[in-house]
């Protein structure tokens, strides 16, 4: 299923709610630009190779173009322009002052070695260095890139444009000896679980039992957050070999370990082994995506029992999914929303380098957990006022957001 297809039927469905204005809807059809580069490498070999870059700038209306950059041998511009347009969104979703943009190079970051890869990232950054900024567009780690590989990148950077201070900014996701925010690496479960929170206060279910589907940086820390609630109970987890299930619950710091010493979570102690097709039908409470796209589809909506879907993956429910689960009373906290803590603390990020300070644990956390809040309370508001689903309530509150920065940027 396309993806930017997926982006513009939600797209349509929120502007048709609220009888949006045209011209901006026509404006967020469609990327204001798309760059393609050629980046001559020398590999170890001595041959050269030549590898293709993307970067896509979709919006800018509220601040700069902000986005990670992928490495990955099936880039697709489809995708990562849907990926840009998703980012529009989620900034103004979580009301930070930034645009959206994605990129990424079509390669196997496996088959290089570390110099092939600094090499790559760095010719990235000189080929883009003028397209990109402090103030223009801030890339980000997405897949199969690293805080190394953003701290090569702000180096390439300031290289061309100066070892200014303010320039660190460029690139967020940083090393935080390099100028990176503590609290970054956990932030996109943990803003997924302070909107968890409010959303089981809202819906009123308590003692949830809990099914994760992927078991990456945002499911296993999500898994140990849940774990660390006493009134929280795990039950399913799966990464990308298949899932396991126990009644009773999870002990999540065992399974990190199995995880870590086999390379799957399956087969662990006394649980089931079960498919990630098996995790989703699951009767739980709280069903949490954080693997791929297009998990949730007309095809096994019907079977979902999960009394609430949390996305932190991008796009795993698609539209017809959503139209079936809305009709079920489920309501599904969109990824727009629920994944948003990523790139709230990249902004957090963003804002440090710019007043060359350090904020404290504490102080990153809190805000988070404060934008995260406040976010899920006003898209449940818009929900409740338009008597719609979430994600279109969603996409109103950015949508509305949008046009203002467009009307004040007019009005200058």
């Amino acid at each position: 299923m396309d993806p930017f297809q997926n982006y513009l039927k939600k797209l349509d469905k929120a502007k048709d709610t609220i009888k949006f204005n045209d011209k901006i809807y026509e404006i967020l059809t469609r990327p204001q630009r798309i760059i393609e580069v050629n980046i001559p490498v020398e590999m170890d070999s001595g041959e050269t190779k030549i590898f293709t870059g993307y970067r896509v700038q979709y919006n800018n209306f509220r601040g700069p173009y902000k986005g990670g950059i992928r490495y990955h041998h099936n880039v697709d511009m489809n995708e990562v322009k849907a990926l840009s347009a998703w980012m529009t969104m989620k900034c103004a979703v979580v009301d930070i002052p930034m645009g959206g943009g994605k990129g990424g190079i079509i390669v196997n970051p496996k088959q290089l070695s570390k110099g092939e890869l600094e090499r790559l990232s760095r010719g990235y950054i000189k080929a883009m260095h003028e397209s990109i900024g402090p103030f223009i567009d801030v890339p980000a780690p997405d897949v199969y890139t690293t805080p190394e590989i953003m701290s090569w990148m702000m180096d390439e950077y300031m290289k061309h444009n100066g070892y200014h201070y303010m320039n660190r900014a460029v690139i967020t996701g940083k090393p935080v000896k390099d100028g990176g925010s503590l609290g970054r690496d956990k932030s996109t479960a943990l803003g997924g679980y302070y909107v968890l929170l409010d959303a089981l206060e809202k819906y009123s279910i308590k003692n949830p039992r809990v099914a994760i589907q992927g078991f990456g940086n945002a499911g296993s820390v999500m898994a140990e957050l849940l774990a660390n609630n006493k009134d929280m109970i795990v039950v399913a987890v799966s990464d990308s070999k298949g899932g396991i299930y126990k009644k009773d619950g999870i002990n999540v710091k065992r399974l990190l370990a199995h995880k870590t010493e086999t390379g799957t979570v399956q087969d662990f102690q006394d649980a089931i082994n079960i498919s990630n097709e098996e995790l989703l039908e699951l009767d739980v409470d709280v069903l949490i995506p954080a693997a791929l796209e297009n998990q949730i589809t007309e095809n096994n909506a019907d079977r979902i029992k999960a009394k609430i879907v949390l996305e932190l993956a991008n796009g795993p429910t698609t539209p017809e999914a959503d139209e079936i689960l809305f009709k079920k009373n489920v309501p599904v906290v969109p990824d727009i929303l629920s994944n948003a803590g990523g790139v709230t603390v990249s902004y957090f990020e963003w804002l440090q380098n710019l007043e060359n300070k350090y904020w404290t644990l504490e102080e990153v956390n809190t805000k988070l957990e404060k934008i995260m809040r406040n976010s899920f309370d006003a898209v449940y508001k818009t929900a409740s006022k338009y008597t719609v689903d979430l994600r279109t309530a969603a996409y109103i509150n950015a949508l509305q957001r949008i046009e203002k920065a467009y009307n004040e940027m007019k009005d200058t």
